[in-house]
């Protein structure tokens, strides 16, 4: 019975190895022990309290005005991704916008569904194959939606209807500093 430690041994050192870098890879300047955070907020809504019917499906379904600190230094641009973890086959893409300038600290409510924005952004596809903003519409029970905001420190070379994943993979090895707001939605 002495091969049983080595089996343990081996299932570690397996599973160590196992373990990646999170998705997508940000850009940590060496020395650096944390990612550098956002503060991002809403006027409509608290860090997860309920989102109102206005910014949903059963509402008119535009988009809550979002806020954020000043860009860390060497920021070109922000991106952020709406979702919701808790839809019943996968997690549910209701926002993805980019190259928003790297000066901005707001997106005003009720961002148009355009490709691009008059300010420089391009807006991608959810998950409702739209362009744009697509509201919190859950079959039933409480959701949660996470607005993950990340600065990045490059534009991006993505055209309009963008998915989520292209968003994520362009966005890897770019990321100075991130920052969420989850809001919830019942119907």
């Amino acid at each position: 019975m002495n091969s049983f430690p080595q089996y343990v041994l081996l299932i570690l050192m397996i599973l160590t190895a196992c373990q990646g870098e999170p998705t997508p890879k940000q850009n940590q300047p060496a020395g650096d022990k944390a990612m550098k955070q956002l503060k991002l907020t809403s006027s409509a809504f608290k860090e997860g309290g309920m989102i109102p019917m206005k910014y949903t499906c059963d509402g008119i379904d535009i988009s809550p005005p979002l806020s954020w600190d000043k860009a860390p230094e060497g920021t070109r641009s922000f991106a952020l991704i709406c979702d919701d973890p808790d839809a019943p086959a996968k997690t549910w893409v209701h926002w993805v916008i980019f190259n928003i300038p790297g000066d901005q600290t707001e997106l005003p409510e009720n961002v148009p569904p355009q490709k691009q924005l008059p300010f420089g952004a391009i807006q991608g596809t959810n998950d409702f194959r739209k362009i744009g903003y697509g509201g919190p519409c859950p079959p039933g029970g409480v959701h949660r939606y996470y607005f993950k905001l990340y600065a990045l420190d490059t534009l991006l070379d993505l055209p309009a209807g963008a998915t989520k994943e292209d968003l994520l993979k362009a966005m890897e090895g770019h990321i100075i500093a991130q920052g969420q707001l989850m809001g919830r939605y019942q119907r």
